[in-house]
């Protein structure tokens, strides 16, 4: 990364046939060992909790059965033992390796076999308990008895632990710590993709759900447009189309190519309807979040660490058809903007009660609360983003491990905007999408763009990182133009000529297009430091047959060659390309303790509030009326929690803080509330139910927290 420390470079990759033991325990959550030593070099943590009979089980199986584990409790070599001593010792050694023969055969012949279950899996045997432990070439079978060969160069491992469900032992890469090891932001990397398309779709990551609807007028390319044509189709299928999307187009498997692909963080998009919807809204309620938390198994078997990504909002909170519904912008804007935050907090609430919880707190470290927000007062959005913070640390306390780090976006503002936002908040995060697509410029030719990313946003982000502390790019692609089918939706034309025969069918693509590709590719990566690119996997059109947007398909160009099939190559790509950043525009290598969580987390300085009053009168008040909002009467919001098999030790309940006990909000009784989408500019008048208009009470009971406190 050529805008980075000059000595933050990667050790190469070290097998895992090198490791050696002890292992940490369940009650270890991280590694004593030393965060600067090569990880190659780490002990493997293995799962916790088997028996050395079903390690051997593993190791005969074929994970590592060529490895010799050092014993770390040797002493000298004893003194010379007689002859009769000698012959003692040799039949012992006989007896001890007869013995393992029986176990090995035991376990890996017998047992297996008088322990097979029938099963509905397309007739394969079920082992419910079994322990493995998998690296490059380990095959591996699914829930839904789907199977799959484990391929990872990286000297990662994942873990299936059917008894111990919040094993997390799995480690993605060697250079990447394991889900149990403490993850130092700032000086390790993230190298993450996003799972766009998947549980909130878009018409150019999956095409196929848009295209079968292209007909229908009414169907704009949004989420709320989709659903409605799905609805009202029942011979095709009706809304249950859209959970077989689900179902099918992310799958285990992509999580363990993530792995094998060198990325070590994802970044999970998921819509607000996975909390529920109201009123006339048509999305699929509910099952995006029984997905969510497959998501959260997936990344914890492979070792893959989660940004938690809230992609859409109740009312929208860009009008853009990737925010639920295209067109308006009611959230924090317009007269349900009050009420459509509100119910936006409770669930975000939710989702930081569960995520918080011991068992989840190493899988998913951060969350992206609101993705994209724009439309909205600048002063009133960083008076949400406050409120917010306060909230979320109020549930979880301040100081590392106590929550997830919270990423807030740019808003669209220039991010040295943000430098002195909130100093001494506790692990607050930036994040910014930096995209050449949207500029709305005719750019028909790449030749020009592979050294752009580092001169346009590489200084940017190292002075961010030095002075607001983390920043990430949450999104970006290949996209230097805006071909692609459905790039603007679905009937809006490109403003690149020759879309369709230069850029939309990467078959035609040649080498050296493609290596200007693979260098725009490394070119970002090496400016933007900690990133996630958008997006990994874009469906495949049913009109062409092909990926028609392959510009932004992470695993299109993996198998196609313009993506690094390492991305730590990228590391230099700047200064290969000529753009060499000046001594004082490189980060300078580590974050401050507060903006970690350490020292001096949480106390924000007196005049970083000032101003930041919630709610914000423009937000409570449009002409001197006041706006509808909710009351705090409904059920506490607790989100469903996993089901796993009998035998497994489950302890999470979905709620981390009890003394987080408000109710959840509702709309209040006898007031008729306007369209939360479409509410229009003219507050309603107050209803005689006794709307009431005071902001809801804080989330937690007791003594509120101080500005030098939080």
């Amino acid at each position: 990364m050529a805008y980075r420390t000059h000595d933050d470079a990667y050790p190469p990759a070290v097998s895992t046939d090198t490791l050696v033991a002890p292992y940490p325990s369940r009650n270890q959550p991280w590694s004593h060992d030393p965060m600067d030593a090569p990880y190659g070099e780490k002990p493997l943590p293995m799962a916790y909790g088997f028996t050395p009979a079903q390690s051997r089980d593993e190791l005969a199986g074929g994970f590592a059965a060529q490895q010799q584990y050092p014993n770390p409790y040797a002493r000298a070599p004893p003194p010379k033992k007689s002859r009769k001593g000698l012959i003692a010792l040799i039949a012992g050694i006989v007896i001890v390796v007869i013995i393992a023969i029986v176990l090995i055969v035991y376990f890996v012949a017998v047992k297996p076999h008088s322990g097979d279950k029938s099963s509905s899996n397309g007739g394969k045997a079920v082992h419910d308990n079994k322990l493995i432990v998998g690296r490059d070439g380990t095959n591996v079978t699914t829930e839904t008895g789907a199977t799959f060969t484990y391929k990872n160069k990286f000297g990662g491992y994942f873990i299936h632990d059917p008894l111990n469900p919040y094993n997390d032992g799995a480690k993605a890469q060697s250079y990447t710590p394991a889900l149990n090891e403490s993850w130092k932001f700032g000086v390790d990397r993230i190298l993450g993709v996003n799972l766009g398309g998947w549980l909130v779709p878009e018409p150019f990551i999956v095409p196929g759900l848009y295209e079968k609807y292209f007909d229908d007028q009414n169907v704009n390319g949004d989420e709320w447009t989709l659903s409605i044509a799905m609805t009202n189709d029942t011979a095709g299928g009706g809304l249950a189309q859209m959970e077989e999307h689900y179902r099918t187009f992310i799958t285990e498997e992509d999580f363990a190519a993530i792995a094998g692909a060198g990325l070590n963080w994802i970044r999970l998009p998921v819509p607000f309807n996975a909390f529920g919807t109201i009123g006339n809204e048509p999305f699929l309620p509910h099952a995006a979040w029984n997905y969510t938390l497959k998501a959260f198994d997936w990344a914890r078997k492979y070792g893959i660490r989660i940004n938690l990504d809230l992609h859409t909002m109740p009312g929208s909170q860009n009008g853009l058809n990737h925010s639920g519904k295209k067109g308006y912008v009611a959230w924090m804007s317009s007269v349900m903007g009050y009420a459509n935050t509100e119910r936006s907090l409770d669930f975000i609430r939710s989702v930081v009660e569960f995520i918080s919880q011991p068992e989840y707190k190493n899988v998913v470290p951060m969350i992206s609360p609101v993705n994209e927000p724009q439309g909205q007062d600048q002063a009133a959005m960083h008076a949400f983003y406050l409120h917010l913070y306060q909230m979320i640390r109020e549930i979880t306390g301040v100081g590392e491990g106590n929550g997830p780090y919270i990423a807030i976006h740019d808003h669209f503002e220039p991010i040295s905007n943000w430098q002195n936002f909130l100093t001494g908040a506790d692990r607050l995060v930036l994040d910014t999408h930096p995209y050449f697509t949207f500029g709305g410029q005719d750019n028909p030719s790449i030749d020009s763009f592979p050294p752009k990313p580092c001169s346009t946003w590489g200084t940017q982000i190292n002075a961010s990182m030095n002075t607001f502390g983390m920043t990430i790019a949450g999104e970006w692609s290949l996209g230097f133009n805006d071909c692609g089918q459905y790039i603007w939706g679905l009937r809006d034309a490109p403003h690149t000529s020759n879309c369709d025969a230069e850029w939309n069918d990467y078959t035609k693509w040649t080498p050296d297009t493609k290596d200007k590709f693979l260098s725009l590719a490394k070119s970002h990566m090496d400016a933007l430091g900690n990133f996630f690119f958008w997006t990994w996997k874009v469906g495949v059109s049913k009109n062409t047959g092909l990926v028609g947007a392959p510009m932004w398909s992470y695993s299109l160009g993996l198998e196609q060659g313009w993506i690094p099939d390492d991305p730590r190559s990228a590391l230099g790509e700047c200064e290969r390309l000529g753009v060499v950043a000046q001594p004082d525009q490189y980060y300078v290598g580590q974050l401050q303790p507060w903006q970690t969580g350490g020292a001096g987390a949480g106390q924000l300085a007196p005049t970083a509030t000032v101003g930041l009053d919630w709610p914000p009168a423009a937000l409570v008040t449009i002409a001197n009326s006041p706006v509808p909002t909710y009351t705090a009467t409904a059920p506490i919001p607790t989100l469903p929690t996993q089901t796993f098999a009998a035998a497994a030790t489950a302890t999470a309940d979905g709620w981390f803080n009890d003394a987080d006990n408000l109710p959840g909000i509702a709309p209040i009784a006898g007031c008729a509330y306007p369209d939360p989408w479409n509410p229009g500019d003219v507050p309603p008048p107050p209803c005689t139910g006794g709307q009431q208009q005071a902001p809801l009470a804080r989330r937690l009971a007791g003594p509120q927290p101080t500005a030098a406190s939080l």
